[in-house]
C-alpha cells in the first residue's frame, strides 16, 4: 500500500515545525524554509541545464547542504537540542569560496555590470541568485525578529549568492556566449536643466 501525500492537517492554514509546536503557514520560519526550497528546486534546474561535471557535482553538493539548511530552519529551536538535524560546517562555506576562486582564474575581469541573459542556464543561474538574497533576507529577518537562525546559515546564502553569480559568468565562459553587458540609458539634459 502506498503512503498518501496528502494529510490535511494543514487545511485551516496552521504546519508543525519539526519538534511539533504548531505555527500558522505564513510564519517568517515557514516562508524562510519555503523560499530554502524554492532556491533548491533552481539550483536542480541550472543543474539541468549546465553541461559541466565539475559544475553540475557542485550543484549537487549544494542542494544537499540546503536540505540541512531547511531542516535547520525548519525546527523549533526550542526542542532542537532533544534531537538529531544535520549541521552546517564552516568547512561548507570554505568549499563555496574554493569553487569561487577557482571559476575566477578563468575569468574575464569584469569591467562593467552584468544583465542576465545569454544563455537559459545563465538566465537560470541568475534567477537561483535572486531566490538566494531573498532566502537570506528572510534569515536575516528571523534574526531581527529576536528569533533564532544559526549564524552559519546567514554566512552561507551570502556565500552561495555570490558563488551562483560566478557561476553564471562561468556558464557563459564554457557556452562561449558574450555576457551582456549594462548599458545605462542616460539622457542629454536639455537647455542647461
Amino acid at each position: 500500500m502506498s503512503l498518501k501525500i496528502y494529510t490535511k492537517t494543514g487545511d485551516l492554514g496552521k504546519t508543525s515545525l519539526i519538534g511539533g509546536t504548531k505555527v500558522p503557514k505564513s510564519h517568517i520560519r515557514i516562508d524562510t524554509y519555503g523560499t530554502v526550497d524554492e532556491l533548491n528546486s533552481y539550483i536542480g534546474l541550472v543543474g539541468d541545464y549546465v553541461d559541466d561535471d565539475s559544475s553540475r557535482a557542485t550543484l549537487k553538493e549544494i542542494q544537499d547542504r540546503l536540505f540541512t539548511i531547511g531542516s535547520s530552519l525548519a525546527c523549533d529551536p526550542d526542542r532542537e537540542p532533544l534531537m538529531k538535524i544535520p549541521d552546517l560546517k564552516e568547512a561548507d562555506i570554505t568549499f563555496l569560496e574554493r569553487e569561487i576562486d577557482g571559476m575566477n582564474e578563468v575569468l574575464p575581469v569584469m569591467k562593467s555590470f552584468i544583465l542576465p541573459g545569454g544563455h537559459v542556464a545563465v538566465s537560470t543561474a541568475h534567477i537561483a541568485r535572486c531566490v538566494c538574497r531573498r532566502a537570506e533576507r528572510c534569515c536575516v529577518n528571523i534574526k531581527e525578529q529576536d528569533l533564532f537562525v544559526e549564524p552559519l546559515v546567514i554566512k552561507y546564502l551570502n556565500r552561495l549568492s555570490d558563488y551562483l553569480f560566478v557561476l553564471s559568468r562561468y556558464i557563459s565562459h564554457l557556452n562561449g556566449v558574450t555576457e551582456v553587458k549594462w548599458q545605462p540609458r542616460i539622457s542629454p539634459k536639455l537647455n542647461g536643466h
